[in-house]
């Protein structure tokens, strides 16, 4: 006897993550062979283009957020992974402190240099070859030359201001370069880093101009020459191309039993502002049998309006009230995304930079079983 062909509201059941009051039911996914008897889900292609989806509900320069739909766990997290830490980028490795003369140490200093987000053309970046630092096994490492090393420099001195007025506190109003900020930094190319670093918008310069690195009073100074190279996050969070990258799965609320009246207003003001609306019960369905809206007509009704922006608080879970009329739960195949952009790179390119990682990936671990196989 051939298995019933399942009903698309079946799959659709099948993919909801159960939140309840305190626990959370039906976390692993089931859409694997052998565990619905007589129901074919081996993986295909065809059927993976069928139903990945990509939405976006926000695309600013350094802010994005897209759904990434049709897709397991496992490959949402490893994109994940990937934009945190295997995303090549620029960041200032070593200083060299040939003058400092204010209140802040070297190494504090350097540090702050460091951390300062810088950007530049995307193109110049993939030109750049890696620094490989001396180890055990290889104790020279690399030589800095133009193709791996970018040379930022900063030099300033306070100075007083002999126009500024005789009653001035202002320490801006009253010296020269009395604060010294990441807008000072200068990039100066060597060799062939002018073809693929062009001034003004593909040279090397910070994300922020404004980030203060130090002040100064008059009489010190700064003389620093600063060593860029090109590393990931997995080596120092200075690297990570994202101030942020995470996902969360599509929140689900059905209401099994309606609410009503004053139910209703209370029932709304568990969710975050737009979740839940509240509609007039019509006519219709106050006349209908069986409707359970019999003698409520233009009452107001508790309606599911946009499950996107709720955060699951299992609020309404709390109230006795609402105890068997409502259900939550997160769809277990629908990611949103969030990633917000170091500068380095816009905040939609990231992603597709992540999918090329993954894919150099799969073609490594290919060669290494074909290799295995021979």
């Amino acid at each position: 006897m051939a298995p019933e062909p399942v009903s698309q509201g079946e799959l659709d059941r099948r993919k909801i993550v159960g939140v309840n009051a305190e626990t959370v039911t039906h976390v692993t996914s089931t859409d694997f062979p052998g565990h619905y008897p007589g129901e074919n889900h081996e993986w295909s292609l065809s059927n993976f283009k069928k139903n990945l989806q990509v939405q976006f509900h926000k695309n600013e320069q350094f802010d994005c957020c897209f759904s990434l739909i049709g897709i397991d766990a496992s490959i949402a997290n490893a994109f994940r992974r990937i934009l945190i830490a295997e995303i090549p980028t620029l960041a200032i490795e070593k200083v060299y402190v040939w003058n400092n003369t204010s209140i802040i140490q070297d190494e504090v200093l350097a540090h702050r240099l460091g951390l300062v987000p810088l950007q530049g053309s995307v193109d110049g970046l993939n030109w750049l070859k890696w620094f490989k630092k001396p180890t055990e096994e290889d104790p020279e490492g690399s030589e800095e030359s133009d193709f791996n090393t970018l040379v930022l420099k900063l030099q300033a001195e306070c100075t007083r201001n002999e126009k500024a007025a005789k009653n001035e506190t202002d320490p801006t109003k009253l010296y020269h370069n009395a604060h010294v900020y990441a807008s000072s930094l200068e990039f100066f190319p060597a060799g062939r880093q002018d073809q693929f670093f062009p001034a003004p918008h593909g040279s090397i310069r910070p994300v922020n101009p404004d980030i203060l690195l130090a002040k100064l009073r008059p009489g010190q100074a700064l003389d620093i020459e600063m060593h860029c190279h090109k590393g990931i996050g997995a080596d120092h969070a200075k690297f990570s191309p994202v101030a942020t990258a995470s996902y969360r799965l599509l929140p689900t609320i059905t209401l099994t039993k309606p609410i009503i009246g004053d139910d209703a207003r209370k029932f709304a003001r568990c969710f975050p502002k737009g979740v839940i609306a509240l509609e007039e019960v019509t006519a219709e369905e106050a006349s209908k049998a069986g409707s359970q809206y019999e003698g409520h007509k233009g009452e107001k009704k508790a309606v599911v309006r946009d499950t996107f922006n709720d955060t699951v608080s299992r609020e309404c879970l709390r109230h006795e009230e609402f105890e068997g009329k409502v259900k939550l739960g997160r769809v277990r195949d629908h990611f949103i995304f969030s990633v917000e952009s170091t500068g380095q790179f816009d905040s939609d390119l990231l992603f597709l930079e992540s999918i090329k990682v993954l894919k150099i990936k799969c073609a490594r671990l290919k060669r290494s079983l074909d290799n295995m196989m021979r």
